[in-house]
């Protein structure tokens, strides 16, 4: 289907000239001051594109131009696709979410909670519950991430080097089984490595690697050729450079360099980061969007069921909390206020709260380097974005990317 130009937004019930100004906002705001090195926008609606725009280059003020050759770190936008894996394993009675992570690593059995102290005076105590499947789809399961720095279990992460490339998922995962948690399982919404060891078990039970999975079961099927954990050599002249913004400072530097020169992507990784490790394009990604927008089914290929897929969508925090009532996390990839946290990305739960239009059970999340996607069934509006520039959270650009998009909606 992307064969052909967009379809006429009128069709869809969009307004082309505020379609248009999405793409000449981001330029004028973002390009020409050079706060990133370019935007790709790609929205749809019924499963037709409206708007398909890239502008910008490769590099921060030099480079080729981009378009949808392009390939992106799309980072965090890999945990939607791990949690898919697993609510496949799911239907097929492989697992449960109410089953014990230890049943899976045992290593769990005997994991401690923080209670006091730092460094080696940390003091723990036994979990108030054991640690469920559940709790690493949600983020509940008091993991977290070493880059927080707001606590001393994630100073324990940096001291461990927890996520370093040269051990695999499961090697990762019992390492961390050995950390205290930060909370006791179910208490509280921290960012974290739980979709990583989610993604162990989905090779624990499946007996596949996690990339061997994801192509034969998920990114194969629907015609994601260029969504990978690394760019093959072939196609690696297409992946972009990445960037990062000092906090402090506010000088933006290069983080990762394009192509061939990439420190992490020239190659596959040891560690299949099934949190965060995958390459992806607009065009693949809006395959994996629009297969969920339909019910689990693209182009006669059913990936899962479509009563599974609603149940994934649905918000799983503890008496319907939000993430703003249960977080702690300091970073997040989307605003937390009226939104929960469904099976792979977060829910919205009241627009009013998020100070936002849209719709209620819209689905969503983004990636470190500045790419997201939202679904809104309700709409049946597909929205991605990508550029190369971390944080995610230097700029407000993915809730500009709403306010633009809702605007152009015609009925």
């Amino acid at each position: 289907m992307f064969d052909h130009d967009p379809t006429d937004p009128h069709e869809v019930g969009l307004n082309p000239d505020r379609l248009a100004a999405i793409p000449d906002y981001f330029k004028t705001n973002y390009i020409d001051t050079g706060k990133v090195p370019c935007m790709a926008t790609l929205i749809s609606r019924g499963g037709e594109i409206a708007l398909e725009d890239y502008s910008g280059t490769t590099h921060l003020g030099s480079g080729e131009p981009i378009g949808p050759h392009t390939i992106f770190r799309i980072y965090s936008m890999t945990k939607p696709i791990t949690s898919l894996a697993a609510m496949m394993l799911f239907e097929e009675g492989k697992l449960r979410l109410d089953h014990d992570v230890s049943r899976y690593i045992p290593e769990f059995a005997d994991v401690m909670v923080y209670e006091s102290g730092e460094g080696d005076a940390i003091k723990t105590r036994k979990p108030d519950r054991p640690m469920k499947v559940l709790d690493l789809f949600t983020h509940t399961s008091g993991l977290t991430y070493g880059f927080m720095m707001q606590h001393p279990v994630d100073a324990l992460y940096r001291k461990e080097k927890i996520g370093r490339p040269d051990e695999t998922l499961l090697q990762m995962s019992k390492r961390l089984a050995k950390l205290p948690l930060q909370c006791s399982p179910g208490d509280e919404w921290w960012y974290s490595h739980s979709i990583d060891v989610l993604g162990a078990i989905v090779e624990i039970v499946s007996g596949m690697e996690l990339d061997a999975f994801f192509r034969e079961r998920i990114t194969g099927p629907l015609g994601m050729h260029d969504t990978e954990f690394w760019v093959p050599e072939d196609k690696i002249d297409r992946l972009m450079a990445c960037y990062q913004k000092d906090a402090t400072t506010g000088e933006t530097t290069l983080a990762d360099a394009a192509g061939a020169e990439s420190r992490l992507y020239a190659k596959r990784p040891t560690l299949l980061n099934g949190g965060g490790g995958l390459v992806s394009t607009l065009r693949d990604y809006h395959r994996f969007c629009l297969m969920i927008l339909r019910g689990g089914t693209l182009d006669g290929q059913r990936i899962i069921s479509p009563k599974t897929l609603e149940f994934m969508r649905q918000n799983h925090l503890p008496f319907g909390q939000t993430m703003r009532d249960m977080g702690k996390s300091m970073f997040t990839e989307v605003m937390s206020d009226g939104v929960g946290f469904g099976l792979g990305g977060s829910v919205v739960t009241d627009i009013i709260a998020g100070q936002q239009p849209g719709s209620e059970g819209t689905f969503s999340w983004g990636g470190l380097a500045s790419t997201y996607f939202w679904i809104d069934p309700e709409e049946e509006i597909i929205g991605i974005q990508a550029t190369q520039l971390m944080p995610s959270s230097s700029y407000p650009m993915r809730q500009q990317f709403q306010q633009l998009a809702y605007a152009a909606i015609d009925w």
